[in-house]
């Protein structure tokens, strides 16, 4: 039960982070903003402070920043509505860079402690492996991409190979410091034997590790978080192509119950907090790519809308009438709230059954 709390409230804060960003945003632009609530639901505590109510709300799954000319026009000078092109674009955009830098701000912290990363650099090959060779991969090669997709991190390596389907690969390594193409390259699994005489399936690859350094944490941690930039982009693809569908999608129910069985994994109680905190940096950074999706509702969707209409002034001396552009976000709303409900069923069904 532990962990499903601390997932509530990790996933809870990620919200919260996003709609500060918003906040942060308006108020540097001098945008006014009518109430900041940590929370939703009822207010169990309210206080105004200038032209801003603060307030804190019974259920810890979010928040929200009610601008000033957000829904409809306003006269207000400190409106929304009244800013300029650029001023927009950072308070919409606002909320997903802080979901990203906080995404970042985790990894930092799960890093900080780190001894050794592991490297995607061969240092070896299990007995009776054929892929070294002269023309083919030799110990010290550091995998730079497979199949045209960067290796950011060690583990991209497991991913990526495991991605192939038709057993030839691109692989492109740093050898003896120039770059070695390695076109059409065939691999396969084969069954070999651990150092321990288990036996496991794989390509026989053994990679090595390299000391932890202050600012080897600060190089792993910004390419962690570019490369759950990438997971995410990889997982929209697979459902544009039909490799994934909605039943693999999961929602706030589903992102919580996966934190809570990442922590009951974990053999001790810190690794259950590491396991929730890593899992919450990629929900951070995964927030933060989906809420710039060009969709209707979304931080993306306005962001559309506002350069649309920035072509359309240049061209046309107009711009969409402002009630459309609220009637298609509304739409847009009605449409996520919907896929949100059944998303949210899916999951429920998975915990019951």
């Amino acid at each position: 039960m532990i962990y499903v709390l601390a997932g509530i409230l990790v996933f809870g804060a990620l919200i919260a982070v996003h709609e500060l960003g918003h906040f942060m945003a308006a108020k540097t632009c001098g945008v006014r903003v009518n109430e900041f609530s940590i929370g939703m639901g009822p207010a169990i505590f309210k206080k105004t402070k200038g032209d801003t109510t603060y307030s804190l709300r019974v259920l810890p799954i979010g928040g929200f920043c009610a601008m000033e000319g957000e829904e409809e026009d306003s006269e207000d000078p400190a409106s929304l509505n009244n800013q300029g092109f650029w001023q927009k674009l950072y308070i919409f955009a606002a909320g997903a860079m802080m979901n990203f830098v906080a995404g970042l701000v985790i990894i930092l912290v799960i890093y900080s402690g780190a001894k050794a990363f592991y490297t995607p650099t061969i240092t070896d090959f299990a007995d009776n492996c054929p892929l070294q060779s002269e023309t083919g991969l030799q110990v010290g090669d550091r995998l730079l991409s497979i199949d045209g997709e960067k290796v950011y991190v060690y583990s991209d390596v497991g991913l990526l190979l495991g991605r192939n389907t038709d057993g030839t690969f691109d692989l492109v390594v740093r050898r003896n410091g120039e770059k070695v193409h390695l076109k059409d390259f065939p691999m396969e699994r084969r069954t070999y034997q651990d150092q321990s005489g288990r036996e496991y399936v794989g390509f026989g690859l053994l990679f090595g590790v390299e000391e932890a350094t202050f600012s080897s944490r600060i190089a792993n941690s910004w390419v962690t978080a570019v490369d759950f930039v990438r997971l995410t982009r990889l997982s929209l693809q697979m459902l544009f192509t039909g490799e994934a569908g909605i039943r693999d999608m999961s929602g706030p129910v589903g992102v919580i119950s996966a934190m809570s069985e990442v922590g009951e994994q974990a053999a001790s109680s810190r690794a259950a907090f590491e396991n929730i905190l890593y899992f919450g940096a990629v929900i951070a950074v995964n927030l933060a790519v989906m809420n710039l999706l060009p969709i209707p509702a979304l931080d993306g969707g306005k962001i559309f809308f506002l350069v649309v209409n920035q072509i359309c002034l240049l061209l046309f001396k107009r711009k969409i009438p402002a009630k459309f552009e609220n009637y298609i976000h509304a739409i847009g709303f009605v449409l996520l709230m919907a896929l949100m409900a059944v998303v949210m069923f899916q999951d429920v069904w998975k915990i019951i059954r």
